[in-house]
């Protein structure tokens, strides 16, 4: 999941430095690049072992296993919701021509661009659109193979 929100937190980075950018704006972008990093990192947790059993290093709970809900719950509100942002209001607007809320794309709009540069955008995003379908799979997955172990007896 990392992998497939990368491209579009490296392709954002440049624009955080611009000339044109101040402090706050340059924050932002690169705040954002790295929360988006962190969340899709969330998401190994739902095939990893600490994703099961608490770690260790973890006061409290270390060495219980996780409830099933709570990590299943987030994470379907997850997919749905980065399915809804980064799939079809993605998609549908490009298709369109449009912005989101059916405007004319500005100028200044990457896509817009032609070339290399329009083409180097949809490289880097185009991955992204698989984020919230990727994470729903994983999702049903994790639900799936959890209830199976949970439904199987203990071996005596």
């Amino acid at each position: 999941m990392p992998l497939v929100v990368l491209p579009s937190s490296v392709w954002r980075l440049p624009a955080a430095f611009g000339d044109d950018r101040g402090l706050g704006e340059r924050t932002y972008v690169v705040f954002l690049s790295v929360l988006s990093e962190a969340f899709a990192f969330t998401a190994i947790g739902l095939i990893a072992r600490w994703g099961e059993v608490f770690p260790r290093w973890i006061p409290f709970l270390r060495g219980r296993r996780v409830p099933r809900r709570a990590a299943v719950l987030p994470a379907t509100i997850g997919a749905a919701s980065l399915t809804l942002l980064f799939t079809l209001l993605f998609i549908v607007p490009e298709v369109r021509g449009t912005t989101i809320r059916g405007g004319d794309l500005p100028a200044d709009h990457p896509s817009q661009a032609g070339g290399w540069e329009a083409a180097w955008f949809y490289v880097c995003y185009a991955p992204l659109t698989l984020w919230g379908p990727l994470l729903g799979v994983l999702t049903v997955a994790y639900w799936k193979r959890r209830s199976a172990v949970e439904r199987t007896p203990a071996a005596a």
